[in-house]
């Protein structure tokens, strides 16, 4: 279902620095319970193979996100109204996830091939297995380059699909559009997040998951600045039962 304006956005709009500064900004009042989200969210959804349940966790934490962004009341069970997009969020994953698979399996083989492509005549590393580094580290970095691309491309899936109501397919597809009319932009802004990301690592495993919400956040204020918040929709309650009485 395609949201009034959906398909609108800006190009050249996003601000590595502002986002990352306007992320830090949008959560640094609430920032242990994102820092609380984000890790129950990605160990949920690690649990499922091919990412399933990635998908609603990803939109519950954006979703969390959009209401911080709208100065509304959040809380730990945000989280879990991400389930409330699973099949889109879902398509949207298994999207993302088929690009990188078509080149994974290429390269496991390519590694388990290895010796009979390039056979070394002698017992220690001879031209065969040079050649074999060669190849193995060019197809490493293609990988690299083209992965790079495929995260960009999707980077506003998952807040389409929560801010927008898109189906998964439109919303991949505007993602695209819009990352293309951003790229090095965004390119920018995620080589800021992997920097704040190698900062954590530095502080032992545990150190990534307190810079996750602040990347996540950075991509939430990149989105509001090249497609700007849809209308909000609050949660009414039902209403009342209507009882029909009798004459």
């Amino acid at each position: 279902m395609n949201h009034p304006g959906a398909a609108d956005f800006r190009r050249s709009a996003v601000e590595p620095i502002a986002c990352l500064k306007g992320g830090w900004d949008l959560i640094k009042g609430q920032y242990w319970l994102f820092v609380g989200m984000s890790l129950v969210g990605i160990l949920i959804g690690s649990f499922v193979p091919f990412n399933i349940l990635l998908g609603p966790m990803m939109c519950g934490i954006y979703l969390a996100l959009f209401r911080r962004q709208r100065d509304l009341q959040i809380e730990f069970g945000d989280l879990f109204k991400g389930f409330d997009f699973f099949a889109q969020s879902v398509v949207a994953t298994l999207l993302h996830m088929a690009p990188i698979v078509m080149m994974l399996v290429p390269f496991y083989a390519l590694l388990l091939m290895g010796p009979l492509l390039f056979p070394s005549e002698q017992k220690g590393f001879g031209p065969g297995g040079i050649a074999f580094i060669a190849v193995v580290v060019v197809f490493g970095i293609i990988m690299a380059m083209v992965g790079m691309f495929i995260t960009i491309g999707f980077i506003f899936a998952y807040p389409l699909i929560v801010d927008r109501k898109l189906s998964g397919v439109d919303a991949v597809k505007l993602s695209l559009r819009a990352a293309m009319g951003n790229f090095w932009r965004l390119l920018g802004l995620l080589l800021l997040n992997a920097v704040v990301a190698l900062a954590g690592l530095l502080l032992c495993y545990v150190g990534m998951f307190l810079v996750l919400p602040v990347t996540f956040a950075a991509i939430a204020v990149a989105y509001n600045q090249v497609f700007g918040l849809g209308d909000f929709q609050p949660e009414l309650p039902p209403p009342p039962p209507v009882f029909a009485y009798g004459t």
